[in-house]
């Protein structure tokens, strides 16, 4: 028997294969201009590009963000190969919504990746939203048991919701529900936005209920919008209307820098290279995170992801050379090097 959750993840990848325009290249990032420096006065292979997230060291900061999981091959085969590599490159990942796995239990094998990845960063994921549809903390705590997570997404995806021609629209009382999870669950909770941007009225939200991890996840790239606009078969164009709804990364990012004392953030929404990532970290990010560009890869082999994680790492140590910081140290929340914004 069929079960719409586990199909509708099929269709997802589907629109993106099929409409290129999903990727909406906001290129956000491109309207901030960094000082090069002519004398960096460091030797390339000596810039030590790595950080320390979750108590654990990665190799320098991306997590593979969240893409996909259920009981289809493909689905299986995507997430294996990024596990694998996320191990070999030692750096963090992140699963699709497990929300499935509940409700087709032969799911789960596309998210146990532990076995796969049994040293670095995996970060599990529920929608928030799902909370005021019959989830609590023993469900979260199955969906960290299930991947062996360091850390729940709680996914927040107001707009998607919307626009879905199934989706589950209450968004009541959330922040006080994710709170008392956040206090019963066995690893941290972590605030994520799916492509419209966290505001600071939805962090200080999260910070009163005691939760300190924030992705804000804005707009520029993958639009959830648009691919469920492919999944509606009743003549309305609403996705389309709302494709390009939403906070820009670096705005969000800026406008969340006041909280990092008391907060940690991920960049994610739009970045698609090593460059975007520099400048995300020099923003306040303590993680950079990406999904689009490593989900063609991912259908092809584990080195195919490990080959296009290993061209960010380049760029990313490029961008930090020939800014002459020598350390993710000197790059994080360094705003001189930020020489214009358009």
């Amino acid at each position: 028997m069929t079960d719409p959750t586990n199909e509708r993840k099929i269709e997802h990848i589907r629109a993106i294969e099929q409409d290129p325009l999903t990727d909406r290249q906001g290129h956000w990032f491109d309207r901030i201009r960094l000082t090069h420096r002519a004398l960096p006065e460091l030797a390339l292979d000596a810039i030590d590009p790595s950080t320390e997230f979750l108590g654990k060291r990665l190799s320098f900061p991306l997590l593979i963000s969240s893409m996909t999981g259920g009981d289809h091959e493909l689905v299986r085969r995507i997430n294996t190969n990024l596990a694998l590599a996320a191990e070999q490159c030692q750096v963090a990942m992140a699963v699709g919504s497990q929300r499935v796995m509940f409700t087709h239990p032969e799911a789960r094998a596309s998210f146990a990746l532990r076995e796969h990845a049994p040293t670095t960063v995996l970060i599990g994921n529920v929608g928030g939203v799902q909370l005021n549809y019959g989830f609590d903390l023993d469900k979260c705590q199955q969906a960290v048991d299930c991947v062996g997570a360091d850390a729940l997404y709680f996914h927040l995806n107001p707009l998607q919701e919307a626009v879905q021609p199934e989706g589950d629209t209450n968004f009541c009382n959330l922040a006080q529900q994710m709170g008392a999870v956040a206090a019963g669950l066995s690893v941290p909770v972590m605030l994520k936005e799916v492509g419209s941007g966290l505001s600071p009225a939805d962090i200080e939200l999260g910070l009163g209920q005691g939760i300190r991890y924030f992705d804000v996840a804005g707009s520029g790239g993958t639009s959830w919008s648009r691919i469920e606009h492919h999944r509606r078969h009743d003549g309305s164009d609403i996705g389309l209307r709302f494709q390009d709804w939403g906070l820009p990364t670096p705005l969000a990012l800026q406008q969340a820098e006041p909280y990092l004392d008391r907060a940690s953030l991920i960049a994610s929404g739009g970045l698609r290279d090593g460059i975007d990532m520099a400048k995300s970290v020099i923003l306040g990010a303590s993680l950079c995170g990406m999904a689009a560009p490593l989900l063609q890869p991912a259908m092809e082999s584990a080195e195919a992801v490990i080959d296009a994680i290993e061209r960010l790492r380049r760029e990313f140590v490029t961008a930090m050379f020939l800014l002459g910081t020598p350390d993710v140290t000197a790059l994080f929340r360094n705003r001189t090097l930020i020489v214009q914004e358009r």
